[in-house]
């Protein structure tokens, strides 16, 4: 904030009081700041310095009112959009920021011999519908850092010397501007040779590229030719085109759930690794989506033993074997304790799949629902067909009432031993029931491998 403006702000003259005349030349002053001002929200700041530039002669008046109305109680009066100052405010801003889009996107640089310099300087002719230059030079500062360049406008120049800070001229006219150079034909070809008929969509390139910047584009005299030959080029290009065009990177890499289908039918049929590899392509419920992979069961076809949970957890479904997180490693601890090799057991889940709730970096177990225990029932009756235990050790309600198909309460039937399908059935407690029974848990950890211990038995 500087000049009158300022003056006017200080002495505390509302802006009812004040009248304001359009300036001579509608060049937005320089952004920088000598002195502190007013305290105002940062996007105010970006705001005005982009409306500033607007041609419209009551700008000024309306950014001293928001000013005013900013630091005198209403701090919050940007938010307000559909206010008539805000909305008005950010038309004028929007309308420079599209200027300041085309300027980048349609100005062309043309060489310029210039006596005493051994490289040329780049020249670029441009007519912005707002006073842009200052505002949008310091893009080009950066983009073209190397080189000596200048854009003239009517309304102001701005200069590079290929260091130093930019520099500004008053306006000139197109004379001063070259009207082509060496690499014009060139351009030319490129953007030629970049066109592509089949994309074209008239309507879309007349919004971006409005016929007003045509005069000053090089490639400009090759539009109208291009969108009147489009349909005939478009019908040439399928005319060309092959029946059998063949891929020059190669055959199509096989996919994922073409190479697992390949596999499984290569698997001999009927074993544990067909199923697995069957499994591991299951779409039958929605828990596949959101699951690292499918977790299969894991242990010798001719197991005795056979002990199935309900689902395996976070460090199962990244590691892709049952039981070994926290819970299965309290489970190794169990069957060590009960004489048990792990190695000779068969160790499945009802639910093949993690069911988890999302929080933060971590997935929370979540119960699997009736429908996606059902939508694996399938899976584990073909395991236990395949391994044919003589003993199931039912590891929780979820697994137990799967099994059995009804409702089970592990504190009833716990321990017992079921004549299930020709086998012995037996109940007990899952091994992260264990963990989180903190009071009890040596008590319940004893009565786990207690319950171990008869399986084994039995």
């Amino acid at each position: 904030m500087a000049g009158p403006s300022r003056l006017q702000w200080e002495a505390g003259r509302a802006p009812d009081a004040l009248w304001w005349q359009p300036d001579r030349d509608a060049v937005a002053p320089p952004a920088a700041i000598v002195q502190p001002g007013p305290r105002v929200p940062k996007s105010f700041v970006a705001l005005a310095r982009a409306a500033a530039c607007h041609r419209s002669a009551d700008r000024w008046a309306l950014l001293y009112c928001l000013l005013w109305r900013l630091t005198h109680g209403e701090r919050h009066l940007l938010t307000q959009v559909g206010n008539p100052d805000v909305a008005r405010v950010n038309r004028y801003a929007k309308a420079v920021r599209r200027d300041v889009h085309k300027m980048k996107a349609f100005v062309r640089f043309r060489t310029m011999a210039e006596p005493g310099f051994e490289a040329p300087r780049y020249v670029a002719w441009f007519e912005p519908e707002h006073a842009v230059v200052e505002y949008a030079a310091g893009f080009f500062q950066h983009r073209f850092a190397n080189m000596r360049w200048s854009i003239l406008t009517p309304d102001r120049c701005a200069h590079w010397e290929g260091g130093g800070a930019i520099w500004f001229s008053p306006g000139t006219d197109k004379t001063a501007a070259p009207a082509g150079d060496v690499t014009e034909e060139a351009w030319r070809v490129y953007y030629r040779s970049i066109f592509n008929p089949a994309r074209l969509k008239t309507r879309a390139m007349m919004s971006e590229m409005p016929a007003k910047y045509w005069r000053n584009l090089s490639e400009a005299a090759l539009i109208p030719g291009l969108i009147a030959g489009a349909d005939r080029d478009v019908a040439a290009m399928e005319a060309a085109q092959s029946a059998h065009d063949t891929l020059r990177c190669g055959a199509t890499p096989e996919t994922p759930g073409t190479a697992l289908a390949r596999r499984a039918e290569a698997a001999e049929r009927g074993s544990l690794e067909q199923l697995a590899l069957r499994a591991a392509g299951c779409r039958r419920c929605g828990l596949c989506s959101p699951a690292t992979r499918t977790v299969f069961g894991e242990g010798p076809a001719d197991a005795r033993i056979m002990l199935v949970g309900e689902q395996p957890g976070d460090a199962e479904g990244l590691a892709g074997r049952p039981f070994v997180g926290r819970a299965g490693r309290l489970l190794d601890a169990a069957l060590a304790d009960a004489g048990l090799d792990r190695r000779a057991l068969y160790l499945t889940n009802t639910v093949k799949h993690f069911k988890f709730t999302p929080k933060g970096r971590r997935r929370l177990h979540a119960k699997p629902d009736y429908d996606e225990v059902r939508a694996c029932g399938p899976w584990l009756e073909a395991e236990i067909d395949r391994v044919a235990p003589d003993i199931v050790v039912a590891l929780g309600a979820t697994a137990a009432a799967a099994l059995l198909e009804r409702r089970v309460s592990i504190v009833r039937d716990r321990g017992k031993r079921i004549d299930w399908h020709g086998r012995c059935l037996t109940l007990t407690v899952h091994p992260a029931f264990i963990l989180r029974s903190r009071e009890r848990r040596d008590d319940e950890y004893r009565r786990f491998v207690a319950d171990l211990r008869a399986a084994a038995a039995a």
